[in-house]
């Protein structure tokens, strides 16, 4: 019997990588378990080891002058018999032949061996989908929420398939999926449950676009540019700021790429959204006038105490300065971290004359 358990443990470590030392661990705490509830009174002390050679029981019993509690304790001249050298205090192993385990002790062993097979699956797939973290992957549409909208999507084949939870909430306004269809998703989040480990993933996450341009620009691979910050409207427009580590690289034009071929296959992926990308500066007044591209800016101005500035751009800069519906501004904003107050030249000009 014990060489078809290892070889079912072993056939259960081939097919679904599980390992054979970790499954004889959950059968012995399952084989002493059923054995506690089958007979009364042991405790702690019982002890099962698993081989292939064989099933051994024993339960530690502690040598006293007078046994009081059998199931614990041992008479010295019974331990001797066992152990010649056995002393008052010692512990002594004492066989068990675990006859009859009954029904529900047989019951209470397959739950523990299902529920450890559970475990060690949720946990290679915890383990596995943790080191994906904040990478792209490429799945299959499985289903879709009709109420919500919310999709199940398919990641992996085989064994290692697993199913990922894409929310209503991070999928882009406008994109359209059906069952069957390949998706590819950002990993946001892989978070123990007690149904699994759960992975979301997002279209929506500023991170998909910065995976993107690594995958699509050499020089951020190479650490040769570093992306600082990205501030994005799923869908319709982001902002990515970037910086060279060496002074002969530009880092915009490493990203937009021969004939903007690198960040136009970032904005295919994305299904047209729009890329702005624009130049880092450790000097927020820089960094700012920057980041309100394609507007030209003629002045910026840092409030004191807090983080916040006063643009000025002209006059015929401003509705490009604030974008449709304000979105310029407020990706500038989001890119920076500053508040931006944007003012016309002229307007500027009448207030500064009101204080003089």
């Amino acid at each position: 019997m014990n060489a078809e358990i290892f070889a079912a443990l072993k056939q259960l470590e081939r097919e679904r990588g599980i390992p054979t030392d970790y499954m004889v661990e959950k059968i012995t705490q399952a084989l002493t378990a059923a054995y506690k509830k089958n007979c009364e009174g042991y405790k702690e002390n019982i002890h099962v080891a698993l081989t292939e050679d064989g099933i051994s029981m024993y339960a530690q019993r502690e040598v006293v002058d007078e046994v009081l509690s059998p199931l614990t304790e041992i008479s010295l001249e019974a331990a001797r018999e066992l152990e010649p050298t056995a002393q008052i205090g010692d512990l002594v192993n004492v066989d068990i032949q675990p006859k009859g385990f009954g029904r529900i002790a047989a019951q209470t062993a397959k739950q523990v061996i299902i529920q450890g097979i559970r475990e060690a699956e949720h946990g290679m797939i915890y383990d596995s989908f943790s080191s994906k973290q904040h990478e792209i992957l490429t799945g299959t549409v499985l289903r879709i929420t009709p109420d919500t909208g919310d999709i199940t999507v398919r990641i992996g084949q085989g064994s290692d398939k697993t199913d990922a939870y894409l929310n209503a909430n991070e999928q882009v306004r406008g994109e359209h999926y059906r069952e069957g269809d390949l998706i590819r998703v950002y990993v946001a989040d892989v978070r123990r449950s007690n149904r699994g480990p759960q992975i979301l993933v997002s279209r929506t996450h500023p991170g998909l676009v910065k995976r993107l341009f690594e995958m699509n620009v050499p020089e951020i691979e190479q650490g040769l540019v570093e992306v600082k910050s990205i501030a994005r409207e799923a869908g319709s427009r982001t902002k990515l700021a970037v910086h060279a580590t060496q002074e002969n690289i530009d880092p915009v034009g490493a990203c937009v790429g021969p004939r903007g071929g690198r960040v136009g296959a970032v904005v295919d992926e994305l299904r047209g959204e729009k890329m702005d990308i624009v130049v880092w500066s450790e000097d927020p007044e820089e960094f700012v006038a920057s980041a309100l591209s394609p507007a030209d800016v003629i002045s910026v101005t840092l409030q004191p105490g807090v983080k916040a500035c006063r643009v000025v751009v002209p006059d015929d800069q401003l509705s490009l300065a604030i974008g449709k519906v304000g979105q310029n501004a407020r990706l500038a904003a989001h890119l920076t971290g500053y508040k931006i107050d944007i003012k016309p030249a002229s307007q500027a000009q009448e207030e500064s004359a009101a204080e003089e």
